[in-house]
């Protein structure tokens, strides 16, 4: 069973704050000594100048010495730093019970060590808040990282992260770095089918996160080694690997409801390029001219062998199948594999439109004309190309490939910066909102009114 407490006292005395940008979750497992001295550390760091409101949450599994004391204390004594208890043990289920009752607009975890240089705290987590991606996660193993550790440790890190892209097929470069954050609307979508509560559960939600199309943004981070860990590496691995077979056959099977969750970012995140339209008509025109070349490249190859109508039908419907490929990506900027297949089976809609023009062109063509050469054909056959491509492009632009109406919150109305949250505490705030209410100048008897 997994419980969650707090002090009475302290729940007494803490007023109504608004809500941070960011839960910064701490889970910590008999660390009464490192507990404190890297709690203070952190808010110190995020106290002094960090550009967006926060709360740093410790999170209790289940610790047998004074780990849970030392939280409490803290709760006590620093603002913005509360404690929550959980029964069972589990770093996994720790940020779940944390996360999913978390009022902030990004959820953040960190190793209690603080391996991970806090200067990367706000490179991760700006992304995010912007609405840019969806996870973001420091990585240790790129090229501009900088990583002190132990040649064992290394090699661990590197064979585990090798498996999951070879079984998986996970595209990102770190699982196992303790530094990430997330949406807190996309963590709620996320969690249900993660199953994991130790610590396979981040490897898990990002390679679910992925399989759902989401945008996952990486910080190359400075990570010192903590040498005191307390993570058991044998059978860690062990658990690992039983939860990439659990994982993997869940994919296989279509057991996870993925579907609808690719759908939601499909929609939200993957039309990222301009909404100048000039932008969109000049790569639009460029690939336009290419698929135009293969085209009558690809007719002129099969003419000999093929009639004019399946040749022109044949040369159309490949380079129409490109075209939506390069398009997708180049002029309308959607990158994720998300909406791949609705997305071709549109543009057939769209080739069916131009099949129309081009045939029907040909067929009055050779009504017409019966004894037409082949250069007065093409040069039908390309004007008829023209009109079937501006055709496409506004079918592209105003139905595949549309720009969401929907997107994530802005930051100006959801993103509030440490200095607010002090400026909104202070006594004399809640004596000026209450003058003003009632229409009069604040005295400072309102100001002492307040602060008690």
């Amino acid at each position: 069973m997994t419980t969650t407490t707090e002090p009475a006292a302290v729940r007494a005395a803490d007023s109504p704050r608004p809500t941070p940008a960011i839960d910064l979750v701490v889970p910590v497992y008999n660390e009464e000594t490192n507990l404190e001295p890297s709690v203070r550390r952190l808010h110190a760091y995020l106290s002094d100048g960090f550009p967006f409101s926060f709360r740093i949450t410790i999170a209790d599994n289940a610790s047998t010495d004074h780990t849970w004391q030392v939280a409490q204390r803290l709760q006590a004594m620093l603002p913005h730093v509360r404690a929550v208890h959980l029964d069972e043990k589990g770093r996994g289920r720790a940020l779940r019970q944390v996360w999913s009752h978390s009022d902030a607009t990004v959820l953040v975890y960190m190793d209690v060590d603080l391996s991970t240089d806090l200067a990367a705290l706000l490179p991760l987590v700006a992304p995010v808040l912007s609405g840019h991606s969806d996870v973001a996660i420091g990585t240790r193993l790129t090229p501009s990282s900088r990583v002190v550790r132990g040649p064992k440790r290394e090699l661990i890190s590197r064979t585990y992260n090798l498996i999951l892209r070879t079984t998986l097929g996970a595209r990102f470069s770190d699982a196992q770095c303790g530094f990430k954050a997330i949406r807190a609307d996309r963590a709620a979508e996320l969690l249900p089918m993660v199953e994991d509560t130790q610590w396979f559960f981040d490897t898990e939600l990002l390679v679910l996160a992925e399989r759902s199309g989401l945008r996952i943004h990486e910080v190359p981070v400075d990570w010192v080694d903590d040498p005191d860990s307390r993570v058991d590496i044998v059978s860690t691995a062990v658990a690992d690997l039983k939860g990439i077979a659990r994982l993997g056959r869940a994919l296989a099977t279509g057991r996870l409801p993925l579907r609808a969750l690719r759908e939601t970012a499909d929609a939200e995140a993957s039309v990222r390029a301009p909404a100048d339209i000039v932008s969109q008509l000049v790569r639009f025109a460029v690939i336009g001219v290419a698929s135009t070349v293969a085209y009558l490249l690809l007719y002129l190859l099969l003419g000999g062998a093929l009639s004019a109508q399946w040749a022109n039908a044949l040369a159309l419907v490949t380079t129409a199948v490109l075209n939506t490929a390069a398009n997708r990506r180049l002029t309308f900027g959607v990158s994720v594999r998300a909406g791949r297949r609705r997305h071709q089976a549109q543009g057939l809609v769209v080739f069916g439109i131009g099949l129309a023009l081009t045939s029907g062109s040909l067929a009055l063509l050779q009504g017409l004309a019966p004894n037409a050469g082949r250069l007065f054909e093409v040069t039908v056959l390309v004007a008829a190309n023209v009109a079937a491509t501006l055709v496409r492009f506004l079918l592209f632009r105003s139905w595949m490939f549309r720009r969401p109406t929907t997107s994530a919150p802005a930051p100006h109305t959801e993103l509030r910066t440490a200095r607010d949250h002090r400026r909104d505490d202070h006594p004399g705030a809640a004596a000026r909102r209450a003058a003003r209410r009632s229409g009069r100048r604040p005295s400072a008897a309102d100001t002492v009114r307040a602060a008690r």
